[in-house]
């Protein structure tokens, strides 16, 4: 009764509410002879209603996150994480600006490596708008917080995105004499993120962090409910592949 409650109330509540008008819409246009319109109408709200569900989006996200498995025992000299957004005045435990969800989650993981490893970390992420926070910085103050030396962290604070975050990142990395770099990001950013350093001449190790979904996928029919986290992976799965071919192509 539970899982159909959450079935229902997923149609009341947006965007399930907006299919059922629109597709409202598509008969009224089929019930005045407009079919072609009410067909091609119907077909695109069905399209729009799958990339909702979760039954399309863990099967696309999964595919991209497992691109690359974390090795039982990576080899090493530095760990770089990459950052993913942040806020620059909300409270914290130690002071202002806290990191976003994504890049909390690479850093626990990168903390994890740090002490697994007892590596030095290259933090690299800047401050993108004037709304959002310094990401290095504020992970520095986080991964000290957690037990991390400072002198073991290497903050790069001038990227915008993923090709200064290896720029950047390589330039560092030179000055310190690091040549083989794991690199911490999210699971469905990890392709591009290897792709960018291959094209500043960098090889790493990839460790794949923040797994959006599970690898295993089991079905129950509340994958069909729509919901906006499931079109939001579809849509990062889009932005991935779109910004790997301008990086490979274009940059």
């Amino acid at each position: 009764m539970v899982y159909l409650l959450k079935f229902g109330a997923s149609w009341i509540l947006p965007p399930g509410i907006f299919f059922l008008a629109l597709w409202y819409v598509a008969w009224r246009l089929y019930k005045k002879r407009e079919k072609g319109l009410a067909g091609m109408l119907a077909a695109l709200v069905f399209v729009f209603y799958l990339l909702c569900t979760s039954l399309v989006s863990e099967r696309v996200m999964g595919a991209l996150e497992a691109t690359y498995t974390p090795p039982e025992n990576p080899q090493g000299d530095v760990i770089i994480m990459l950052g993913g957004g942040a806020f620059p005045d909300t409270p914290d435990v130690s002071g202002q600006g806290t990191l976003c969800s994504s890049p909390a989650n690479r850093l626990l993981t990168a903390a994890r490596l740090q002490r697994k490893l007892d590596l030095p970390i290259i933090l690299s992420g800047g401050q993108v708008y004037s709304d959002s926070g310094p990401e290095a910085v504020i992970a520095k103050r986080i991964l000290m917080d957690l037990g991390v030396p400072e002198e073991k962290i290497f903050v790069e604070g001038r990227s915008i995105n993923t090709t200064q975050n290896a720029r950047f990142s390589k330039e560092i990395m030179q000055e310190q004499g690091f040549t083989k770099p794991i690199l911490v990001t999210s699971a469905f950013h990890m392709r591009r993120s290897v792709l960018n350093f291959e094209k500043c001449g960098v090889e790493v190790t990839a460790y794949p962090a923040d797994y959006r979904v599970n690898t295993r996928h089991d079905f129950h029919y509340n994958k069909l409910k729509p919901s906006t986290s499931a079109l939001e992976d579809n849509v990062l799965v889009m932005q991935e592949v779109l910004r790997a071919l301008v990086t490979r192509y274009l940059e």
